[in-house]
């Protein structure tokens, strides 16, 4: 067997890579020998099982794969690749005596790129080579552009995400974990008034890159519906009315709004489906749900929101999130119920830490629970 040093795919300074699996040692040779002569660096296995720990390894370009061999058949062997992520997206080429329809037709459902019959000629053979690295080549440098793409979105939306460090009087502490490089969920702080300083988060539904760039216009919105010239309520709506006419295939969000007078030591929330935030009173150290029903936004031109004010101390938290937080699907799924019972529990913990380090050690509690397929966005407010 051949067992070169491993080499990163993208050094252009190697030749393309093909690992060859076949049982029969004149065809391994005769393989190897052409593809060689064409400027390929063949690698060899005469079963599957080696076969694979070396794509595993050596991050072949492409896989010639025989399907009859002792033990572990080719198909049997292309199943595990597949299913293997270090090697599914490597192409397969069946190479195989079994010209029938039938074969061919199981090879290609098994996840294989092309299907050669035995016995081959050389010409057909690098042709299909070339094609199918070429393919895999394109796809990779595609999948890069997009990724690119996507960092610069991932970028542009943490610029309008606001900071602590820039807004010191709002005295709050936050923590976002995107599920994809762009995320749905949004939030932002800013000054109501020049005593009420104001809170929003936001969940977008989907998970899909759409659904970042409605966190976009979500900031323009706030600066145009907010200040003495609005309530609460009434920003919300005005939300809501521009949403409705937007969104479209069922996306709607849910919203949270805070106003915060530390003067007069009053709290105003308004509530449009959002999770509860979560009181954690400085004196007593008691947590309290503050729960608000309301309707979502951007689905309904007429929507009721829930809203709540009530009196605060000096000392006292608030912690607004997304119910990344608190629902896990699948398995290890967890209730919407118990995941809300936990980080009620989570916040208590943590009351006589700074804020920041209160709400770094809550966020590390969920992470360490393994982490969920949605965007995660926690925030400590303190009075």
């Amino acid at each position: 067997m051949e067992h070169p040093t491993s080499g990163s795919e993208g050094d252009k300074s190697r030749p393309p890579r093909v690992l060859i699996v076949d049982d029969e040692a004149i065809n391994l040779e005769t393989l190897a020998w052409m593809l060689r002569e064409a400027g390929f660096e063949p690698l060899r296995a005469d079963c599957g099982r080696i076969g694979r720990e070396i794509a595993a390894r050596d991050q072949p370009d492409l896989i010639i794969l025989d399907i009859v061999m002792p033990g572990e058949s080719g198909f049997e062997t292309c199943g595990k690749l597949t299913a293997d992520p270090a090697t599914a997206d490597i192409p397969i080429i069946f190479i195989s005596g079994l010209d029938d329809v039938d074969n061919k037709v199981k090879g290609l459902r098994m996840g294989a790129v092309d299907y050669v019959p035995k016995p081959f000629a050389r010409e057909e053979v690098l042709a299909r080579v070339k094609v199918h690295i070429r393919l895999r080549r394109g796809m990779r440098a595609l999948l890069a552009q997009q990724a690119a793409k996507l960092a610069q979105i991932r970028d542009a939306q943490q610029a309008i995400l606001a900071c602590p460090a820039d807004l010191p009087e709002a005295r709050f502490a936050v923590r976002y974990e995107p599920a994809l490089e762009a995320g749905g969920d949004f939030y932002d702080v800013f000054p109501w008034t020049g005593t009420v300083m104001g809170y929003f988060m936001a969940d977008i539904s989907g998970h899909d890159l759409g659904a970042s760039f409605v966190t976009s216009s979500l900031k323009a919105l706030l600066r145009q519906n907010t200040g003495p010239l609005f309530t609460p309520v009434e920003t919300l709506k005005n939300i809501n009315s521009v949403l409705a006419s937007l969104l479209r295939d069922g996306k709607h969000l849910t919203a949270a709004l805070v106003c915060l007078n530390r003067a007069r030591r009053k709290l105003t929330l308004v509530n449009g489906g959002h999770p509860p935030p979560i009181l954690v009173e400085a004196e007593s150290a008691r947590t309290s749900l503050l729960a608000a029903d309301g309707d979502v936004l951007g689905v309904f031109a007429s929507v009721q929101f829930g809203r709540i004010e009530r009196p605060v101390a000096p000392g006292d938290r608030l912690y607004l999130y997304t119910d990344g937080l608190i629902e896990r699907f699948g398995p290890g799924g967890k209730a919407r119920e118990q995941g809300l019972a936990e980080l009620l529990a989570a916040c208590a913990s943590v009351a006589g830490r700074p804020l920041e380090e209160a709400v770094d050690a809550v966020m590390r509690g969920v992470l360490d629970a393994g982490r969920p397929a949605d965007d995660m966005v926690l925030m400590g407010i303190e009075v």
